[in-house]
């Protein structure tokens, strides 16, 4: 892929600018034939902050010989139309879905600067923090107390559990656990014990083994545990287990953490909003 083509992408927000990367970076999956450079420019809130953006955007534009694209979630009109001084194409985020959104409700909108996350109460926020604390301190659970847990993930070392309970936990107020199959559970064959009381929020992850070695070999270079022979075996037997014990599991390989999330409190009926 020739590197010359490479295209700027900016990611400019009057918040933290997750909104726009989110969105954007979904839409951009879309043209896999083109290189892309991603930038956030966050906390774009007053003149001087969207003029400074607008000159970091158009030397970009100067030192690539490219036309940049900004992704924009800036409510403030006249912020937006100071960085499209720039000469970027501008994608406006929100533009699509205010006109006919005030025209059903019958009432103009009342932009203001940061809104799209800034929706969450304090009992909201509260209940992330604790999710969060409950996810870490249950993570990798061989001692942990699974009784309270909302979901818990079941799966061999570095299959993705961990992530994955933290963002259900700050997206989501999720309380989940997780526990990794060690080879004794493997040898076994069945469901540890501490687990079987609690099979009904259990949910297994799987990965395909030679990117399970390839992970692994980054953790612990050389050894056994990151062999992909070892994790040939683990992965099968952990899918033995699945089957077995009848549990729900998909592949992480080439998956998103968003994705797997969704999938698995969709599989296991848990409805809830994104913070």
């Amino acid at each position: 892929m020739d590197s010359s083509l490479t295209r700027s992408i900016f990611y400019v927000s009057d918040g933290t600018g997750i909104t726009a990367e989110t969105i954007g970076s979904s839409v951009l999956t879309q043209f896999d034939g083109i290189p892309f450079q991603t930038r956030r420019i966050p906390f774009v809130d007053n003149e001087a902050k969207a003029l400074e953006a607008a000159a970091q955007i158009k030397l970009n534009a100067s030192e690539t010989g490219l036309r940049p694209v900004v992704i924009n979630t800036v409510v403030d009109s006249h912020l937006s139309s100071l960085i499209a001084e720039s000469g970027a194409l501008m994608l406006d985020v929100f533009a699509p879905f205010i006109p006919p959104l005030e025209a059903e409700l019958g009432m103009p909108r009342t932009p203001k600067v940061g809104k799209a996350h800034g929706g969450a109460d304090s009992a909201e926020y509260e209940a992330r923090m604790n999710a969060t604390n409950y996810a870490l301190t249950h993570d990798d659970g061989l001692q942990a107390n699974f009784s309270d847990a909302e979901i818990i993930l079941v799966g061999v070392s570095r299959s993705g559990k961990t992530p994955t309970c933290l963002y259900m936990a700050l997206h989501y107020g999720v309380r989940a656990a997780n526990y990794p199959l060690l080879p004794e559970d493997l040898e076994n064959g069945e469901l540890p014990p501490k687990l079987r009381p609690h099979r009904d929020r259990i949910y297994g992850l799987t990965i395909d083994p030679k990117r399970l070695a390839q992970i692994r070999e980054q953790r612990r270079p050389g050894s056994r545990y990151a062999s992909l022979d070892q994790c040939r075996w683990e992965v099968e037997e952990a899918q033995k287990l699945f089957r077995r014990e009848n549990l729900s599991s998909l592949h992480s390989t080439h998956m998103s953490i968003e994705e797997i999330a969704s999938k698995v409190m969709q599989a296991l009926g848990l409805n809830r909003q994104l913070y």
